[in-house]
């Protein structure tokens, strides 16, 4: 992996990371306000695990393999 290839991965890990924290305010904010809506509720869970698998491909793909 070139070092641009390195960087570039960082950076779309650090804006995934920034996008699940978002996530996680804004279920936080629905279910403390009590008018949370169900199926909205849903989909931002359903979109916070699909930001944590997209996170735990990029970081699996910037540790170097090591065999122990």
């Amino acid at each position: 992996m070139t070092e641009a290839e390195e960087q570039a991965l960082r950076a779309k890990l650090a804006e995934l990371v920034q996008e699940h924290r978002d996530l996680d305010a804004a279920i936080a904010a629905m279910i403390e306000s009590g008018t949370s809506d169900q199926l909205q509720l849903t989909r931002l869970k359903k979109r916070k695990l699909q930001l944590k698998d997209q996170m735990t491909r990029i970081e699996d793909a910037l540790l170097p393999d090591i065999i122990a």
